[in-house]
């Protein structure tokens, strides 16, 4: 039996690469129906994430000029993450597989074919995983590995090289939905709703048109909110740093003490060793850390829904469906 693909595309002032997107994937689409892969009934859905520009018209304009587009629109900005879970969340009801991208189809789309083999030999789960970052700058290719890295040394299961291209079964779509967190980080969920997982790799284009939405402030919030939400160990490398203070701050006070009985030490010296500088210093940076947190539990707590759908155009043909 065919299976209901919907692709699902955060789009956030995206009108200069929806025309060109919205051919592509429409091509793909329709290739994958020809061979009999797909059903009929898959989509592509855009998710307009607040858009300042003419994105959500662009897309009302698609889904008139063809079914196979779909569309849903926030009533806000609301970020990537939150996007992303939306459109899969909308997907989730009428789909049997989904895979997500992003807008600027930087993700090679051939590896869609890819995703389905791995889908029809079991994968509940298929991750897209890029080959290398040859078009990445230095800066880029260095901090973003170093970002993975550091989120495996703070005990997060995150797939390496891999961002938000995957394949998800409706299975685990359902997983997916029990997770209620405010604070997102797909690429450190996914893996824990389990199933059988494996991994297809792509290399990366560059961006073919408007600008990246993922600026150097954004990456590093990106990053933060990562490990905030999945990690504990930088509030124990807190307890740790104040022990290793408490024993440099008892060598200290001995120095101190055996200088001022010499007389070496110049007159004020001794209170400002002993001073806030350090000490300071440190317990400000851990206040910060473990605010973080206490953050984080506060939104939790509030329990604000993650997004609100202001819009939604979607073609559902019933009588395929029966």
């Amino acid at each position: 039996m065919m299976k209901t693909l919907y692709l699902v595309i955060p789009c956030y002032n995206e009108e200069e690469v929806l025309p060109e997107t919205s051919k592509r994937l429409l091509q793909k689409v329709h290739h994958l129906e020809a061979q009999g892969r797909i059903s009929p009934q898959s989509r592509i859905l855009f998710v307009d994430d607040g858009s300042k520009d003419n994105t959500w018209t662009l897309i009302s304009d698609l889904h008139r000029q063809d079914e196979h587009f779909a569309g849903l629109k926030l009533a806000h900005n609301r970020g990537h993450q939150n996007a992303l879970l939306a459109g899969l969340m909308t997907a989730k009801e009428h789909c049997d597989i989904c895979i997500s991208m992003d807008a600027d189809l930087q993700d090679d789309i051939e590896a869609v074919d890819k995703m389905l083999d791995e889908n029809d030999k079991g994968s509940e789960v298929v991750y897209g995983v890029r080959s290398s970052r040859k078009t990445d700058t230095f800066f880029k290719r260095f901090t973003a590995q170093g970002f993975y890295k550091f989120m495996k040394l703070m005990g997060v299961d995150i797939v390496y090289n891999h961002a938000d291209y995957r394949l998800l079964s409706k299975n685990a779509l359902e997983g997916l939905a029990e997770y209620k967190e405010v604070n997102l980080f797909l690429r450190g969920i996914v893996p824990l709703i389990g199933y059988k997982s494996s991994s297809v790799t792509y290399e990366r284009s560059e961006r073919f048109a408007g600008e990246s939405k993922y600026p150097l402030k954004k990456m590093l919030s990106f990053a933060f909110d990562g490990i905030t939400s999945f990690s504990v160990k930088p509030i124990r490398w807190v307890t740790i740093l104040g022990f290793l203070i408490f024993l440099a701050s008892i060598i200290a006070i001995v120095y101190t003490l055996i200088s001022k009985i010499l007389g070496h030490a110049v007159a004020g010296w001794t209170a400002t060793m002993l001073s806030i500088w350090m000490i300071g210093g440190i317990q400000l940076l851990s206040l910060g850390v473990i605010g973080e947190y206490i953050g984080k539990i506060y939104t939790e707590t509030k329990a604000r829904p993650r997004y609100r759908i202001e819009a939604v155009e979607l073609t559902l043909d019933t009588e395929k469906d029966t």
